[in-house]
């Protein structure tokens, strides 16, 4: 079997999983502070945000960046010379700062301590969709860049 494409596939599993998690984290920090005043749907909010968070979205964004080294790994370190991977790198570091983020967004909605609204949450749900449509031309179009 060729560990490169094993390692790919893993990859992109991961990466779907976690761009899953970052689409649709925002979403539900929408409805949990439009129904801040219902304890009852506020509480399944909760339960909602920490089992996406930490459940699928960390283990997911671990091993995106676990088997992306291994590909950096078997691809040689000179793929770091190429524009290219540079931005998708910075775009990834991007990513992971704002998945660390919604996790700070999550323990303020948990400790009622949350001061933004259904709309701030709803402009940054764009985030992760606008990064994952640069990272996706980048890595299909690498070879015209080099």
């Amino acid at each position: 079997m060729n560990s490169y494409l094993l390692f790919k596939s893993l990859h992109l599993i991961a990466v779907v999983s976690w761009m899953a998690g970052l689409l649709y984290l925002p979403r539900i920090f929408v409805y949990h502070v439009e129904n801040k005043e219902k304890k009852e749907a506020t509480d399944i909010f909760e339960v909602m945000e920490k089992r996406l968070f930490f459940y699928i979205m960390r283990p997911a964004m671990i091993f995106t960046w676990v088997f992306g080294l291994v590909l950096i790994y078997l691809n040689g370190i000179e793929i770091f010379s190429q524009l290219w991977f540079q931005i998708k790198i910075v775009l990834v570091i991007l990513l992971s700062a704002y998945n660390d983020y919604l996790g700070k967004c999550l323990v303020g909605l948990k400790n009622s301590t949350n001061t933004r609204s259904a709309k701030f949450f709803r402009i940054i749900n764009e985030i992760p969709t606008v990064i994952l449509i640069i990272v996706v031309f980048l890595a299909i179009f690498k070879p015209i860049w080099g």
